[in-house]
C-alpha cells in the first residue's frame, strides 16, 4: 500500500518521463512536486517505489524510470484523463466530414486521422453488424470462362470478386443454382448463410451439378469477404519511431502482426473493462508475442445503435502520454459514432 506522498511521486515520475523521455532524478523531482520536500526524502520514497518494482534505475544514470508495473499502477490508480483540446476536437470534426460513399471509406480514413492525432499506429474496426443479412447474389459472365460474383447485403454493402470458372461447369445449371441460393438464403444473417453453405446447400446443388465444389467455392469466397472483420491500420511507419530493436527480422515480424486479420483479432480485445470505456494494455498484457513488450495498446469501442459496435485502438510505446492519448481516443470514438449514425440514417434509412 503506497502512501499519498509515494503516489504523488510515482505520478510525477511517470508524467515527467513520458513527457521528456529522460530518467527522473530526485533533485529535479523535488522541485516539481506540488508540495515541499527535500531531495533526500524524495530519494527515500523512490527507494520504496523501486523495492515495489514500480520504478527502476536505467543504466548508469542516477535517475529512475517507470517499470511496466509502475505504468500499470499509474493507469489504474493515478490517471487523470486529459480533456481533448479545442484544436484536436476541430481536427476530428473536420476530418470526419461528409462526402464518403461507403462505410469502409469512413473507417479507413478514421485510422489515418487517429494516427495523425497521436503520432502512433492506429487501428479501426467497422461496426460488427451481426444482424447483416444477405440481399442478393449474382454471377455476371465476362467471357472466356471468367465471371464476376456480386453479393449484396441489407446494409448496402456490395462485395465482388472475379473468378475463372472450371471448364466443366454448365452455365445454365449455374444460373439455376444461383436462383436456388437466392430463394433459400436471401433475408438470412450472413452467419446463418455460412452455416447453410456447409450443411445442406451442397446436397441441394447436387440436383443441378455433378461436382458443385468449384461453384460453391466462388460463393464461399465472396461471402467470406463480406462477413469478415475488417481492420484498417493508420501510421504503420510510426512503429519504427519507437521500436526497441533495429533487428530487421524483428521489425519485419512486428509489421507482420499488422497485416493479418487473425493477429489483429487476437490483439484487439473488444472486452472493455475500465469505467470510462477505454482499456489500456501494457507490454505482455497485449500479446504473448515478445515483440510488443515495450508497447502499450489503448482500445475503445464505439456504438452505432442498432447498426453494431466497432473498435478503435492506438499502439504506441509504454512511454506514451496516457492522459492525452486516452482523452483523444475517448473523444474520437464519440465523434466517429455520431458520424457513422448520420451516414447509416442518410443512406440506408431514407
Amino acid at each position: 500500500m503506497l502512501t499519498q506522498r509515494q503516489k504523488k511521486i510515482l505520478q510525477a515520475i511517470v508524467r515527467q518521463y513520458t513527457s521528456t523521455g529522460q530518467p527522473v532524478g530526485s533533485k529535479h523531482l523535488a522541485e516539481k512536486l506540488p508540495f515541499k520536500v527535500s531531495s533526500a526524502t524524495v530519494r527515500n520514497e523512490m527507494a520504496v517505489l523501486e523495492d515495489n518494482d514500480l520504478i527502476l534505475k536505467e543504466h548508469s544514470s542516477s535517475g529512475r524510470i517507470p517499470s511496466k508495473r509502475g505504468y500499470r499502477y499509474y493507469v489504474d490508480n493515478l490517471l487523470d484523463p486529459q480533456a481533448v483540446t479545442d484544436n484536436d476536437l476541430v481536427v476530428i470534426q473536420n476530418s470526419l466530414g461528409t462526402g464518403f460513399q461507403k462505410i469502409d471509406e469512413i473507417i479507413s480514413h478514421s485510422a489515418d486521422i487517429l494516427s495523425n492525432l497521436t503520432s502512433y499506429t492506429a487501428f479501426t474496426l467497422k461496426p460488427e453488424q451481426e444482424s447483416v443479412r444477405l440481399s442478393g447474389f449474382r454471377v455476371v459472365p465476362l467471357g472466356n470462362h471468367k465471371v464476376i460474383a456480386i453479393l449484396v447485403t441489407d446494409s448496402g454493402e456490395v462485395e465482388n470478386q472475379s473468378f475463372t470458372l472450371p471448364p466443366d461447369i454448365d452455365t445454365d445449371a449455374m444460373q439455376a443454382v444461383i436462383r436456388m441460393i437466392n430463394d433459400q438464403l436471401v433475408g438470412l444473417p450472413l452467419s446463418e448463410v455460412i452455416k447453410r453453405l456447409k450443411d445442406d446447400i451442397p446436397l441441394q446443388v447436387l440436383h443441378y451439378m455433378h461436382s458443385p465444389d468449384g461453384f460453391l467455392d466462388i460463393f464461399d469466397n465472396v461471402l467470406s469477404q463480406a462477413a469478415r472483420e475488417r481492420f484498417f491500420v493508420g501510421g504503420r511507419l510510426n512503429l519504427l519511431d519507437f521500436a526497441s530493436t533495429h533487428d530487421p527480422h524483428a521489425i519485419q515480424s512486428l509489421y507482420g502482426l499488422l497485416d493479418k486479420n487473425d493477429n489483429l483479432s487476437n490483439i484487439l480485445d473488444s472486452t472493455l473493462t475500465s469505467d470510462n470505456g477505454v482499456n489500456v494494455k501494457i507490454g505482455q498484457e497485449i500479446s504473448k508475442n515478445k515483440l510488443l513488450d515495450d508497447y502499450s495498446l489503448i482500445t475503445a469501442s464505439y456504438n452505432v445503435e442498432q447498426y453494431g459496435r466497432g473498435i478503435i485502438a492506438v499502439l504506441g510505446p509504454t512511454r506514451m502520454p496516457y492522459s492525452r492519448t486516452i482523452g483523444i481516443v475517448n473523444a474520437f470514438r464519440q465523434e466517429l459514432a455520431k458520424r457513422l449514425l448520420d451516414f447509416y440514417r442518410h443512406y440506408y434509412d431514407s
